[in-house]
């Protein structure tokens, strides 16, 4: 019997047991700690950690190098028509995501291309970054926050936005006071889907993007009756919005 000695000279040998047990704890401990490495760099606070990288960087980004200046100025200068719109549109949404404020990349839309191209542009870029920012705080963040939605108040609007997510962010797009990030990543932590999100930022940013674009192609004119009347109606999405609030204000209460 050759357990753990022999008895013919006594030379100490592992049995096929112990052996098989030894391989496997040696090769269990580097896959156990790559696999502590990888829950804890997906966990949801690292996720979010990394959203708020992401998100310092770009407006640190905006700070330094101001892009919404080259846009203003005619950029791209060697990419001119419907190819010019597209890469504004792109660019565009781009800059939202790093915070800069629409209104002006909306009248630098309608200096650069016009009211008709000027709008399908600027209409564009508003979707695309929307849709991007909502998919980083989706991916990256609800994990983490929906946690602290303790407030009554975050409670309620989260309900709000969750269960009545088109008519909220038509309400949230038609009303100027809400910053456009703001709302993407209050959608974003909510449980609003996909859809209704993009269908209402859509439908909803029609009436004020296209007010500030008319306003940039008419601004030469600023007696002009489009002029005029473009900045009139950037009133109205206030006023509708407003109104809005008002009358859904008994939704606002933790259920």
């Amino acid at each position: 019997m050759l357990d753990a000695t022999t008895r013919s000279g006594g030379t100490a040998t592992a049995s096929p047991r112990a052996a098989a047990t030894e391989c496997t704890v040696a090769l269990s401990t580097p896959a156990g700690f790559g696999s502590r490495c990888t829950r804890v760099l997906l966990s949801p606070w690292s996720r979010f950690a990394l959203l708020v990288v992401l998100l310092a960087a770009a407006a640190a980004s905006v700070l330094l190098f101001e892009p919404q200046k080259l846009l203003a100025h005619g950029w791209p200068p060697h990419v001119g028509g419907a190819a010019a719109a597209v890469v504004f549109g792109v660019a565009y949404g781009l800059c939202t995501v790093a915070f800069v404020p629409r209104p002006l990349l909306n009248l630098a839309a309608g200096a650069l291309f016009g009211s008709q191209l000027g709008v399908g542009s600027a209409l564009a870029g508003t979707v695309l970054g929307a849709g991007i920012a909502f998919g980083l705080g989706r991916v990256l963040g609800q994990d983490a926050l929906r946690p602290l939605l303790r407030g009554r108040w975050l409670k309620a609007a989260d309900g709000q936005l969750s269960r009545h997510g088109f008519r909220s962010m038509m309400a949230a797009r038609l009303f100027p006071g809400v910053p456009f990030w703001a709302a993407n990543y209050c959608a974003a932590v909510s449980r609003m889907g996909w859809l209704p999100f993009l269908l209402a930022t859509a439908l909803g940013s029609v009436p004020n993007t296209a007010a500030y674009v008319v306003a940039g192609a008419r601004a030469s004119a600023p007696t002009s009756p489009a002029f005029l009347i473009a900045m009139a109606c950037i009133a109205v999405p206030a006023l509708v919005g407003a109104v809005v609030a008002w009358r859904k204000r008994h939704h606002l209460r933790p259920s």
